[in-house]
């Protein structure tokens, strides 16, 4: 579907992003995995175009894919951002819903699904962590474009609230949508993602599943290695 390669972002002396590539397939949910600092922001902000990159290319289902077009085939959601902080949840559900010509009620229906009935009311600028999370990912589902990059999706949720999101989530290539999920927590990678891109300071050092992974960390002969002890064979 998508194919990143050699995507690369300096500032000054410092690589933030180095010679980074990799596929994401049609229907798949893609984790982005890496501790904090790694470069997974960055990377979403170059796919999305909203960075310019030093080097590196993007093909969209095999067609060259530059900056100015990436709208059309995906849809980045940013972490920790609050859009229209003093309009009411449902405000920005039907906002929304009308922007990309979607059917009425379909705001309301992610709502329930992300248990957000009774936030209807509430200003965005007062909701909690992890209720704003929920209300950003409703608006994320709620975009038409084939490819969804989200960024640290479960940040601010609690157990309960990442495991209902995570099953909602894996319900969406069933619908027609890929997923491209960044996730700091490994435990919730593994149990998300179909598939994982590693990212290392900056660099791109495996992609696969998780057997794929232990192989090409030489655990080949530890199926119960995690994903932890995977990154860390490899970094």
């Amino acid at each position: 579907m998508l194919k990143a390669q050699g995507i690369t972002k300096r500032y000054g002396s410092s690589t933030v992003l180095e010679d980074a590539g990799f596929i994401v397939h049609e229907g798949e949910v893609l984790g982005l995995i890496g501790p904090n600092g790694a470069g997974k922001t960055t990377l979403f902000e170059c796919l999305a175009g909203l960075l310019p990159t030093d080097a590196g290319s993007v093909e969209f289902r095999g067609e060259p894919l530059p900056a100015g077009r990436r709208k059309r085939a995906l849809f980045y959601l940013p972490d920790g951002i609050r859009p229209w902080a003093d309009q009411p949840v449902d405000w920005v559900l039907a906002f929304f819903e009308a922007l990309y010509g979607r059917p009425r009620g379909a705001g309301a229906a992610l709502a329930a699904e992300l248990k957000l009935d009774r936030l209807l009311k509430s200003r965005i600028g007062a909701l909690s962590k992890g209720e704003a999370k929920r209300v950003l990912l409703a608006l994320g589902l709620l975009t038409p474009q084939p490819l969804l990059l989200l960024d640290e999706p479960f940040d601010g949720l609690d157990f309960r609230q990442t495991r209902d999101v995570m099953a909602l989530l894996r319900t969406f290539p069933a619908r027609g949508r890929t997923l491209f999920v960044s996730i700091h927590q490994l435990v919730d990678a593994a149990r998300m993602c179909d598939r994982l891109v590693l990212l290392s300071r900056g660099r791109v050092v495996g992609v696969g599943t998780l057997p794929e992974l232990r192989a090409l960390a030489g655990l080949a002969d530890a199926p119960g290695a995690g994903l932890e002890e995977v990154f860390l064979a490899l970094t």
